[in-house]
């Protein structure tokens, strides 16, 4: 498992300022806007996600997951483009381990606004609607946050397990928070390994999740991320979802595995 650096203030968890939109303010042309783009991004998962379901590997029904694995460490690699900086210059980058079989498919997921929303406590106000409860010890102090799951991520999670994927959960999310939103959202152990923000590339100033140097077939994998900004430097891999924030009505999740 490879940790990830924190910052000391709630906002160096959100990789980007999210404002919630509410089901009461939403405007005609709000909603149009949603369609059209669930629409969009319906067809881009039908066109990616279809060709790994037809090659998938099922699981054998007797196999029994036993959570995340604790990764091995090992020297960067320094033959990446040199645009490419580090985020952390003396740390190391995480390879996985070899994938058994090594025809099995990868899927990459990303944490907040995909697969969850969470906000920190402000003062006695809280969130309407939330799933559950994390408080992350952050520089010596307990932050809580209430997390939201999307619709849907539990049968996403089980589809994906039960069609033979690998799962890889890929966040900018530091380790704090983010293995304790997992362990929650992930009581079944159904994801096989956990990536932080330590693991990121930074570039311009952005968090990017450099899927080259993981050791698995990039033409066997895709990644799903709400963020642009997070495949850039493979966004033939991408399948863009949109943003989860509030919406208890949000299919994005089922898209992927009902088109």
């Amino acid at each position: 498992m490879v940790s990830k650096a924190k910052k000391s203030t709630h906002t160096s968890l959100r990789r980007r300022k999210k404002t919630p939109i509410t089901s009461s303010t939403k405007t005609a042309s709000v909603v149009v806007s949603s369609i059209n783009k669930s629409i969009h991004t319906c067809r881009r998962l039908i066109k990616i996600f279809s060709k790994l379901v037809r090659i998938a590997t099922p699981t054998r029904k007797s196999s029994v997951k036993k959570g995340y694995k604790i990764l091995k460490q090992f020297p960067g690699d320094h033959s990446i483009a040199t645009a490419r900086r580090s985020l952390f210059q003396d740390t190391v980058t995480a390879s996985l381990p070899p994938l058994i079989p090594d025809n099995k498919k990868t899927v990459f997921l990303d944490v907040d606004e995909t697969l969850i929303h969470s906000v920190p406590a402000s003062g006695l106000i809280r969130p309407q609607h939330y799933d559950f409860i994390v408080n992350p010890l952050l520089d010596g102090e307990r932050v809580t946050f209430y997390v939201t799951k999307r619709p849907f991520v539990d049968e996403f999670l089980k589809f994906l397990h039960e069609k033979g994927f690998e799962i890889v959960v890929f966040t900018a999310g530091i380790e704090e928070y983010a293995s304790l939103v997992l362990d929650t959202l992930d009581r079944d152990g159904l994801i096989s390994y956990r990536l932080y923000r330590d693991s990121c590339t930074e570039l311009d100033g952005r968090f990017v999740k450099d899927l080259s140097n993981l050791g698995r077939d990039l033409k066997k994998g895709v990644i799903v991320d709400d963020n642009p900004n997070s495949y850039s430097l493979q966004p033939e891999n991408a399948i863009p979802i949109v943003a989860f924030v509030d919406d208890e009505k949000d299919d994005e999740l089922k898209y992927i595995y009902k088109c």
